[in-house]
């Protein structure tokens, strides 16, 4: 995801003020109704962040990000979904063509009421917001930006393949989210070099007529203490499902992490699937306003490892998406 345009600084003293409010609950002791709702396991997402972690840098064109998506694919089918591997070319900002992979998996593929579901999984080539300007081109691990969305989306599949849901849900990993236009480039800074795994799936889309009654994007959403603010682009298209995710957030106690606030406006990979797909669709990424860059100061660095994962905030995410899942 782009960062220089990416954050309106807006409200900023309201949320300092609401950040610096309420301690951190023990959200893994929130009662949830077993009957109705899947109890999602922090512990199992946390896991398969490791392992994607313990491949290395997801680079697309590289081995480990080809190991990756053979691990993402048979992870997948083990849990019951039916599985497409959506192959493509995009081009790149200093104007090379890269293939891309898109992972696709559905489940209850027959019900004509469906959910959208995504995170990007691969990882940044460039180390361009590291403090030491050696490591801006050296590729990042990754940790949280985004193995940590794909370990929840794991995690989520494993629960629908436990108890299968009365709607569709469709889950989509993009690649080539974060080979945008680095810092350190002397060309043109373009917003349309970001995301580019959900732009060609968009095109699929619109052509294929694949429709969702709403999609939601997970983007950096492992660190401890992380918070997640209502972005600007997500309520602009789908304010509608910000509300119904943030209410049932508000209603598994974790009101200090769905901060009842508006946040910056972020390019990611909900903004394509808005704007050519025509899905509504919110991104639930990770805000915080005392950073100069909205986010965690090891973005885009050799820093984003697994000490910045917390099982906790992954249980909060996860949870979430079950309770929309599960009561639609």
């Amino acid at each position: 995801m782009q960062i220089p345009q990416k954050f309106l600084m807006l409200l900023f003293a309201t949320c300092c003020l609401l950040a610096a409010c309420g301690g951190k609950p023990n959200a893994q002791k929130q009662l949830v109704d077993t009957n109705s709702v899947p109890v999602f396991s922090g512990d199992s997402a946390f896991q398969f962040v490791k392992t994607q972690v313990a491949f290395g840098p997801r680079v697309p064109g590289t081995t480990q990000h080809a190991a990756c998506a053979a691990f993402l694919d048979t992870t997948f089918r083990r849990f019951g979904a039916e599985v497409t591997i959506q192959n493509g070319e995009a081009t790149l900002y200093d104007g090379r063509t890269m293939r891309l992979k898109n992972i696709i998996a559905s489940y209850n593929p027959q019900a004509s009421k469906r959910l959208l579901l995504c995170a990007h999984w691969d990882t940044r080539p460039y180390a361009d917001q590291d403090k030491n300007p050696a490591n801006h081109h050296k590729p990042i691990l990754g940790a949280n930006d985004a193995a940590s969305g794909v370990g929840v989306l794991l995690e989520v599949a494993r629960q629908l393949h436990l108890k299968e849901p009365t709607i569709g849900v469709d889950i989509v990993l993009f690649d080539l989210e974060d080979w945008g236009t680095p810092e350190f480039y002397t060309g043109p800074q373009r917003e349309d070099t970001w995301c580019l795994g959900s732009q060609y799936w968009a095109q699929q889309s619109v052509k294929s007529g694949y429709k969702a009654e709403f999609g939601i994007l997970l983007d950096m959403v492992g660190a401890p203490n992380a918070q997640f603010y209502k972005e600007q682009i997500s309520t602009y298209y789908a304010s509608f499902a910000v509300e119904k995710v943030w209410d049932a957030a508000q209603s598994l106690g974790f009101g200090s992490q769905f901060v009842n606030q508006s946040g910056g406006a972020i390019t990611d990979d909900h903004l394509y699937v808005n704007r050519v797909a025509n899905i509504p669709c919110i991104d639930i990424i990770q805000y915080n306003p005392y950073s100069a860059t909205g986010f965690g100061d090891y973005w885009h660095t050799l820093d984003d490892t697994m000490k910045h994962i917390d099982k906790n905030t992954l249980y909060v995410v996860g949870q979430t998406l079950l309770q929309v899942i599960y009561n639609p």
